[in-house]
C-alpha cells in the first residue's frame, strides 16, 4: 500500500495482523514490546485508557455523552435496538431449481428463518436464459435458475409475500428479477406497496470486486436510477439498493477500505438520484447496507459504529438532508465466506459464532450466519439448522440484546471507532480528488488497493504469521470428508427442457412486441422498470430483456490494470 498523506496506506504494509507481530524495544527501556495491528493495519497498545480516547473524539462525538437513536447514531439508530426488536434473521438460500429453493425456503421458516433472502445461479446473474448455450454447467449451481416468470412463481409457491420481507442478491439484473417478483405478487393478489424487502442492485461495487457486471457503468447507473425512482414512487416499503462492502471485502480489502470504498460508491448512487431531481429526503430513507464481519472481531465492532456516525454525517453535511430517517444507516451483515475454511469444516461453526456475536454487538439491523459447509459446497440441511440456530442462541440466551450497544465507553473500542472513521474519510477525500467511484474504477483504484491488500494477507497465511487454525497450525494429518449438497445434473436438464416449452407456448407476437417497446424505451431515456414489468408479464424472458439492453447499452470490456 502507498504511504501518501491522505489514508490510502489504512492497509498499513508493516501490519503482522491474525497473530502476527513485530518487536521493538520500548522507548527509554531495555525490555522488548510486542507491536501487534488489527486487520486494517491500525497499531494496537498494551492497554487503553481514557486519555486514548479524549486525544481523538471530537467534542460532538464523544460516544459516552450519546444516546442511541440520536445524530449521529454512533450507538445505533434506534433508542431501544434489540429491546424492542430482535434483528431480521436470513439464510441467504438459492440452488438448483425453484421447488428445490421453494422447499428450503418453507424449512427455514419452520425453523424460525424471519425472513428469507434468495440467491441466483451465474446465468441469472449475467443475463442469460438457462437453455443460452453460455449456461451450460452453470444452471442452479451457485443459486436458483429464473429465467422467465413462472420460475420465479414456483419459486415462492405458497409463500404469502405480504407476510414476508425477502432479500435479493442480484446487481446487472436487478430491474428484471424484481419484476418477476411484482408479477408473484400480483399474481397472489398483494399489491406492489406493501411488498417488504431489499434488492441488492449495487451495480458498482461489480466493476470493482465481483464482475457479474453486463451493460457499461453508466447506462447501468440508469439502470438503477430508475429502479429507485420506480421504487420511492410505487413501492414505499421496500428497499431498492443494498450498498454492498460485503464483496469488497470478500475480495480482500480490509474494514477501513470496505466502509471507505462503499460510502464512495454510496454517494455517487446519490448523486445520480438527485440528477435525475428526486429529493433526498424522498429517496435516501429506502438507501440500504450490507457489510461483511470477519474474525477481527473488536475491529469489526467499531466499523459498525464508525460507519454510522459517518453516513449520518454525509446525508446531513453533504446532501443537507433533514428527515432524520435519511441518516440513517440500516445495514445487512453476513459472515465472512471468505474466512471459512475445508480443512476441519467444524471449526467455521466457532468462527460464525464470533463473527455473529460481533454484527450483533456492532448493532445490525439483519443478519446471515454462513454455514460450515460453504468452503466445500452449498450447504446442507443440517448445517443451515446450525447456522440459524446460532442466531437463536446468541438472540435469546446469550443477554446481549437486554443493554444498547454493551461495549460503548471501552476505551479500545472508542479509540478504533474514531481512528477507523478518520482513515475511511481520508480514503473518501482521495477518491473525491480523483473524480469520484466511476472515475476510480475506471483508472483501477479500487481494484489495486484492493488486490495489494489482498497480497498481504495470503502472505501472512503463507508464512504462519497470520494463524489460521487447521490449515497453517494445529493440522490435522487425516482429515475427516463430511458429507456434502451436491446438485443433481437431471436438474439442469429439466430447467432446460421446462424454459422451451415454457417459450414455445408463447403468444410470440406480442413478445417480439414488447421487446421492441424496450429497446424503443431504452434508446429514448424513459424509465424502463415499466416496460420491463409490462414485459415479464407478457412472458418475455430475462435473457431476451438483457440483450434487448445490450443492443442499445453495448457489453461492459473492463480495462486491464496491471
Amino acid at each position: 500500500m502507498s504511504n501518501s498523506k491522505d489514508g490510502s496506506n489504512s492497509g498499513n504494509n508493516n501490519s503482522s495482523s491474525g497473530g502476527g507481530r513485530r518487536s521493538r524495544a520500548a522507548e527509554g527501556s531495555n525490555t522488548a514490546e510486542k507491536v501487534l495491528f488489527t486487520d486494517s493495519g491500525i497499531k494496537v497498545k498494551r492497554i487503553y485508557t481514557s486519555r486514548d480516547v479524549k486525544s481523538k473524539s471530537k467534542k460532538d462525538r464523544v460516544s459516552d455523552v450519546e444516546d442511541a437513536g440520536k445524530y449521529p447514531f454512533t450507538r445505533g439508530i434506534y433508542p431501544e435496538m434489540y429491546r424492542e426488536r430482535i434483528w431480521t434473521m436470513r439464510q441467504y438460500t438459492g440452488f438448483g431449481s425453484a421447488e428445490e429453493t421453494n422447499r428450503r425456503f418453507k424449512f427455514l421458516l419452520e425453523n424460525g428463518q424471519t425472513g428469507l433472502s434468495l440467491a441466483f445461479d451465474l446465468p441469472t446473474q449475467t443475463g442469460y436464459d438457462s437453455d443460452d448455450p453460455r449456461a451450460e454447467g452453470e444452471v442452479g449451481r451457485v443459486g436458483v435458475a429464473i429465467s422467465c416468470i413462472d420460475d420465479m412463481m414456483r419459486c415462492f409457491d405458497g409463500i404469502p409475500l405480504d407476510k414476508v420481507s425477502t432479500s435479493m442478491t442480484i446487481n446487472s439484473t436487478a430491474t428484471t428479477l424484481l419484476a418477476f417478483y411484482i408479477g408473484v405478487a400480483e399474481s397472489q393478489g398483494v399489491p406492489i406497496n406493501v411488498l417488504r424487502g431489499t434488492l441488492q442492485n449495487d451495480i458498482l461495487k461489480e466493476y470493482i470486486a465481483r464482475n457479474t457486471y453486463i451493460y457499461p457503468p453508466e447506462p447501468s447507473m440508469r439502470l438503477f436510477v430508475d429502479s429507485m425512482e420506480f421504487c420511492s414512487k410505487n413501492m414505499p416499503s421496500w428497499y431498492p439498493v443494498s450498498i454492498s462492502g460485503y464483496h469488497i471485502r470478500e475480495a480482500g480489502a480490509n474494514a477501513v477500505q470496505e466502509l471507505a470504498f462503499t460510502f464512495s460508491n454510496a454517494i455517487a448512487y446519490v448523486d445520480a438520484c438527485l440528477e435525475r431531481g428526486l429529493k433526498v429526503d424522498d429517496f435516501a430513507p429506502r438507501l440500504s447496507f450490507f457489510f461483511c464481519c470477519t474474525m477481527d472481531i473488536l475491529e469489526e465492532i467499531a466499523k459498525f459504529r464508525a460507519a454510522r456516525r459517518i453516513w449520518a454525517t454525509i446525508m446531513k453535511e453533504r446532501y443537507n438532508a433533514k428527515n432524520e430517517k435519511s441518516m440513517h444507516l440500516r445495514f445487512h451483515v453476513q459472515t465472512s465466506g471468505e474466512s471459512l475454511t475445508a480443512q476441519q469444516p467444524d471449526n467455521n461453526i466457532i468462527r460464525v459464532t464470533l463473527q455473529a456475536l460481533a454484527a450483533v454487538l456492532g448493532g445490525c439491523q439483519s443478519l446471515h450466519t454462513n454455514s460450515r459447509d460453504e468452503a466445500l459446497s452449498l450447504p446442507t440441511e443440517e448445517s443451515v439448522r446450525i447456522a440459524l440456530r446460532t442466531q437463536q442462541i446468541i438472540a435469546y440466551e446469550s443477554g446481549v440484546t437486554r443493554v444498547v450497544d454493551p461495549l460503548g465507553g471501552s476505551y479500545y473500542i472508542e479509540y478504533l471507532t474514531d481512528e477507523i472513521e478518520e482513515r475511511v474519510w481520508k480514503y473518501l477525500r482521495r477518491i473525491e480528488r480523483i473524480g469520484g467511484s466511476l472515475k476510480a474504477i475506471e483508472k483501477g483504484y479500487f481494484q489495486q488497493e484492493i488486490r495489494e491488500n489482498a497480497y498481504r494477507i495470503k502472505k501472512e497465511v503463507d508464512e504462519g504469521s497470520r494463524v489460521i487454525v487447521g490449515v497453517n497450525r494445529f493440522v490435522d494429518k487425516e482429515a475427516e470428508v463430511p458429507e456434502v449438497l451436491r446438485i443433481d445434473p437431471a436438474l439442469e436438464r429439466k430447467q432446460v427442457e421446462r424454459l422451451k416449452e415454457f417459450k414455445a407456448k408463447r403468444d410470440k407476437a406480442k413478445v417480439e412486441h414488447m421487446i421492441s417497446r424496450l429497446e424503443e424505451a431504452a434508446e429514448k431515456g424513459h424509465n424502463l422498470m415499466p416496460y420491463i414489468v409490462e414485459s415479464v408479464k407478457a412472458d418475455v424472458t430475462l435473457g431476451e430483456i438483457s440483450n434487448a439492453l445490450r443492443r442499445v447499452f453495448g457489453a461492459y470490456q473492463p480495462k486491464l490494470v496491471i
